[in-house]
């Protein structure tokens, strides 16, 4: 079977949080989503895209966003109605559903894709491709690699984020108690554990 060995980075992350993953190279965007929440450590609670720029393409679970798209696109755009251009530009990005493209269509010819998951906290991450394996043995995704535990969710984003780590590894810190009860709600493990992960990684199919 082929596949894919990409790399995961959270960006903007210090020091940087990484997953290295084997993916088949038969799944769906949607099936790469649900490989970057387990291998990543998200809950896979909030929305998500795959921005492909070069080819001005959205692929995305927002079903709403691609019913707004298939709306205005119908639309005959003119001064009254869209005045300032903010439709038009709009429309240059396509939006499609994530269950109906395949990464192979796209991750060769890009090498680099961005991932955004939860619009709200709004994580960027950066999946590049680094090798193409012609003969990988197993039909399921694999965690070959890793570095760093995934930050909370709802934390707020990359930027509460490093504030959160400095109360977190500070344990003078004046809010570490407040901090880290919270953290513990939010299940936030200092540790990432790659076995677990591909214990789960295995039942990717079944998704």
């Amino acid at each position: 079977m082929r596949a894919y060995k990409i790399k995961i980075e959270l960006r903007d992350s210090e020091p940087l949080i990484y997953r290295r993953v084997i993916v088949p190279s038969n799944i769906s965007f949607e099936k790469l989503h649900n490989i970057i929440q387990q291998s990543m450590g998200w809950s896979n609670s909030y929305l998500y895209d795959f921005n492909i720029k070069e080819n001005n393409l959205r692929i995305t679970c927002d079903k709403e966003a691609i019913s707004e798209y298939e709306f205005y696109s119908k639309l005959k755009l003119n001064e009254k109605n869209d005045p300032q251009g903010f439709i038009k530009n709009k429309l240059k990005i396509r939006p499609v559903i994530s269950n109906e493209v395949n990464i192979d269509d796209y991750l060769i010819k890009s090498n680099k894709i961005e991932y955004v998951y939860d619009f709200g906290d709004y994580w960027k991450h950066d999946i590049i491709l680094e090798e193409i394996i012609e003969d990988y043995v197993d039909d399921y995704p694999k965690c070959v690699e890793a570095e760093g535990n995934c930050p909370p969710e709802d934390i707020g984003g990359i930027e509460e984020y490093i504030e959160f780590l400095e109360v977190i590894n500070d344990k003078n810190h004046p809010d570490y108690e407040n901090v880290a009860l919270w953290a513990s709600k939010q299940n936030y493990k200092e540790v990432f554990d790659i076995e677990s992960v591909n214990i789960l990684m295995k039942e990717i199919n079944n998704i």
